[in-house]
């Protein structure tokens, strides 16, 4: 121990009277965020759904600047076109009168600063959680809050699950995919675990119906933030691409994605 007392002081020492570098950090003109995710949550009509926009910043920045006075439509197999309109300068562009159709296939047109960006998707449907199961021995350390959210599975489908969980501690949301390649027509479960749920705390826990590109799209997302230790919004060690394309100009490439999703929520109260 005293060794290594000896070592901490010495950096502590020699750390010290270091000057400060400044590192050059390579930049890039800001690119087009695309967060289109169409939420048909059960219950409802499915109506109201937005659709944000957003520049990439700098790595050191802490603002994401909103990408305003694009012009947003969705477009069906009907050609039946709904408009997203801006809420001021917010980058947050909104349509009240959407109309939700599972495995219907929608088009996404954005333009923005003379640029036609587009992306394709189909509507998806989800299975209903049925309960949540609590487990307070969870976890690697026994101390852990665990919980269960069984929904099942159809038969003879080839389904895909993007299940959140958002709770009262003040963290990022846990984000976890599934696929029922093994697990098909059974009762499953979403699966979520925290420290530091305590006895009244509501955990809001959704499970979303996706296809297999967006699964395949977050599977590497969150396999990225596993291994760096980041939330799933951190910059990533590697640029992973959505379904949405730059018509204009290829190399200028959009990030995000256009998901289309039918939603089961369940709140849960922590015993």
């Amino acid at each position: 121990m005293k060794k290594l007392f000896l070592i901490f002081s010495l950096i502590i020492v020699t750390t010290g009277c270091e000057d400060v570098i400044d590192v050059d950090v390579p930049s890039e003109n800001p690119r087009l965020v695309i967060d289109a995710s169409i939420n048909w949550f059960k219950g409802t009509t499915g109506a109201e759904q937005e659709i944000k926009l957003s520049l990439t910043a700098p790595y050191f920045e802490d603002s994401v600047s909103p990408a305003t006075g694009a012009q947003i439509q969705i477009e069906n197999s009907s050609n039946q076109v709904f408009i997203f309109n801006e809420d001021s300068n917010t980058g947050i562009y909104k349509n009240n009168g959407f109309i939700p159709v599972i495995n219907e296939t929608y088009i996404l047109t954005i333009n923005y600063q003379g640029e036609i960006f587009t992306g394709s998707e189909t509507f998806k449907s989800v299975s209903s959680i049925n309960f949540v199961e609590q487990n307070d021995n969870g976890g690697f350390s026994g101390n852990e809050t665990e919980l269960k959210a069984y929904y099942t599975d159809p038969a003879d489908e080839e389904n895909y699950y993007f299940f959140e969980f958002i709770s009262d501690i003040p963290v990022i949301p846990t984000l976890e995919v599934y696929k029922d390649e093994f697990t098909n027509g059974n009762q499953i479960f979403g699966f979520y675990t925290e420290e530091e749920l305590t006895t009244g705390d509501q955990v809001v826990i959704r499970n979303y119906g996706i296809s297999i590109e967006f699964y395949n799209f977050m599977f590497v997302l969150l396999q990225q933030n596993s291994e760096e230790g980041g939330g799933p919004f951190e910059t990533q060690p590697a640029t992973v691409r959505g379904n949405c394309i730059n018509q204009t100009n290829s190399e200028n490439y959009p990030l995000g994605y256009f998901r289309l999703s039918q939603v089961d929520e369940f709140l849960y109260t922590v015993q």
